[in-house]
């Protein structure tokens, strides 16, 4: 099949959705889609299908967590007197280079299988892994179970956020997802407190690392039990499984309203699966870059992600403990504790207001907290290190001043960060259609786990090279330049279905059109809850 070809299955599904939803013109907002969308409570089944996926999140945040912690604690148990950077580097680098992989598979796996079953795969992984790493030996073996837990890491880090929205209204979908990065930040809080607990007891970083099992073996027995994405289901042609999803999570809906998103969803899916039959993966592949909605999905989708990355976030939550024991702190997990509470607090607030304030306005406003927080940070590391020539030196004292400076300045972009970039990034499975999400989410993944191998690889090396000063003011800079990207390139799709959002990009990057499409619908709403308070009066 041709490129042109592609283009014509794209553009025959958009008329075909603008049929379905009132009026002709592109992007005007269905009428059945604000219809259907009328369900004011969340049901008990959409929170104990979400608290079950956002296991994978816990699993998340306690795997970057941990290694924190053990990489103080391992000392000779791994036949070295003390590990070299250059193996800490290895060590942490080897869980990213497999999240990349599993990240850059995942999606597009979970459209053959489902993203269940997918999400089951991870949960075996990461048991296998775990158990691995607590009985290892040498510095290698150590090395490859690492590798192995980054590979259920990827998967679950593409497919859960996924999951999550294709199950959840939409009125509440960033919330949904915010709660998977709230089960991440509290993974990472569980991991210090378990790293803090364990510190101080021989071979204590083997329950660290094998604790992980845990959670994985309880989601893995959770999963049974979920269903499947009625997209996937519907895809799959089993429209009755599709309809019996729908009804447990819109259970306060008429059996009316549920016809009504069951229409929608068709229409959408149908020509997803018609472009699927008649296009090869190469083909949907290409159309990532070809397709000019799809390209800016993509641009967007990847922009974030490596925003997220670039700016240096994870290399505190993997190297804290170290960072910290090196200025002077007596208990430098317990100070790591501090920062990934941070983190876990904001998080919650994301969990409060990315659905009320939207996606964009909280980037816009958290990134330049970011900006200075690390901008902060540079000065002090600056000023601290004068008598060392700027290198922060095993056992040498530090001003408590400037420590307790550089304690507050991770506060600060810790808290900027988990209340946007560490959220935000994570919604990008709706900003690409049915035909093509997993791609799109797989690539976006990937970029989110490159950024993350050469931020993490590189850390230590960046820090001798151009001292700390240089590094942090390094990463400020690239803060300033995401925040730039946010501004000039990204849309709000909070309020938007997952059908919905993809019109925005027609015309570009659907700034604009985005809240164009937003208050049509809060009108539509508006008039729709008047004739309903006519009709009970």
């Amino acid at each position: 099949m041709t490129q042109s070809s592609f283009d014509e299955k794209r553009q025959t599904k958009d008329h075909t959705q603008d049929e379905l939803y009132e009026g002709n013109k592109a992007g005007d907002v269905s009428q059945y889609a604000v219809v259907v969308e009328v369900e004011k409570r969340t049901t008990w089944f959409v929170w104990l299908l979400v608290t079950c996926c956002t296991i994978s999140g816990l699993l998340f945040g306690y795997d970057t967590g941990v290694i924190s912690g053990t990489l103080v604690t391992i000392n000779g148990d791994l036949g070295p007197a003390q590990l070299s950077d250059g193996q800490k580097e290895f060590i942490t680098s080897a869980t990213t280079l497999g999240a990349l992989l599993g990240g850059l598979a995942g999606g597009a796996m979970s459209d053959w299988t489902g993203r269940r079953l997918v999400l089951g795969i991870a949960d075996i992984i990461f048991v296998g892994g775990a158990l691995g790493q607590a009985v290892c030996h040498t510095v290698w073996s150590m090395i490859g179970c690492r590798f192995l837990i980054g590979i259920g890491v990827g998967l679950a880090s593409c497919i859960a956020p996924l999951y999550i929205q294709e199950l959840s209204p939409t009125r509440m979908r960033g919330r949904m997802v915010v709660l998977n990065v709230v089960m991440i930040t509290f993974g990472q809080v569980v991991a210090y407190g378990i790293d803090a607990g364990f510190a101080n007891v021989s071979g204590g970083w083997r329950w660290m690392v094998g604790l992980g099992t845990v959670p994985a073996g309880i989601q893995l027995i959770c999963l049974a039990f979920l269903p499947e994405s009625p997209r996937i289901l519907i895809q799959k042609g089993n429209i009755e499984a599709a309809h019996r999803v729908l009804e447990r999570v819109y259970s306060q809906a008429t059996a009316e309203q549920i016809d009504f998103q069951l229409q929608v969803l068709r229409a959408s899916v149908q020509q997803s699966i018609d472009i699927t039959n008649s296009t090869t993966f190469f083909e949907r592949f290409n159309s990532m870059i070809t397709v000019p909605v799809n390209r800016r999905a993509l641009i967007i989708g990847c922009g974030m992600q490596a925003f997220q990355q670039l700016c240096g976030f994870n290399t505190l939550m993997y190297y804290s403990a170290s960072l910290f024991q090196e200025i002077g702190f007596n208990q430098p997990t317990a100070v790591g504790l501090i920062v990934s509470g941070t983190n876990f607090i904001f998080t919650l607030f994301a969990l409060k207001y990315i659905d009320i304030v939207g996606r964009r306005r909280i980037m816009v406003f958290s990134a330049p907290g970011m900006v200075f927080g690390l901008t902060l940070a540079s000065i002090a590391f600056h000023y601290m290190t004068l008598h060392t020539g700027g290198d922060l030196v095993n056992g040498v004292s530090y001003s408590r001043s400037w420590s307790a400076i550089v304690l507050l300045s991770m506060i600060i972009f810790v808290a900027s960060y988990a209340t946007g970039l560490g959220n935000v990034p994570w919604q990008q499975g709706e900003l690409f259609g049915l035909e093509v999400r997993g791609i799109g989410t797989s690539l976006s993944t990937a970029t989110n786990w490159a950024g993350n191998l050469l931020i993490g690889s590189t850390y230590l090396s960046l820090m001798a090279k151009i001292t700390p000063a240089g590094a942090f003011g390094f990463y400020a800079g690239l803060c300033l330049l995401g925040w730039l990207f946010c501004l000039f390139c990204f849309p709000e799709t909070a309020g938007l279905s997952l059908e919905e959002v993809q019109s925005i990009f027609q015309d570009g990057f659907g700034i604009r059109e985005s809240q164009r499409m937003r208050n049509q619908k809060r009108e539509m709403r508006m008039q729709q809850d008047i004739k309903a308070g006519r009709g009970n009066a």
